[in-house]
């Protein structure tokens, strides 16, 4: 019974955990991506800052749910 309890509490975060993880590898791909289609590493040009957004809201986010969620 105890041990039902303890796997229905660790899933959630497992998800979480995971999808979290999927943000910060999403946003490092995001950012690989672009560099190697337009040529350009530079994120900060003003051409590029949509894209600086995206690459900062998915890291952004990434980071804080892993750091969040990792705390026991």
């Amino acid at each position: 019974m105890e041990e039902e309890e303890e796997t229905a509490e660790i899933f959630p975060k497992k998800v979480a955990v995971t999808f979290y993880a999927f943000l910060i590898v999403l946003g490092i791909l995001m950012y690989v991506g672009w560099g190697i289609y337009y040529g350009t590493w530079n994120l900060l040009e003003p051409e590029s800052v949509g894209v600086y957004s995206i690459v900062v809201i998915l890291l952004g986010f990434g980071i804080t749910g892993i750091l969040l969620y990792s705390r026991r």
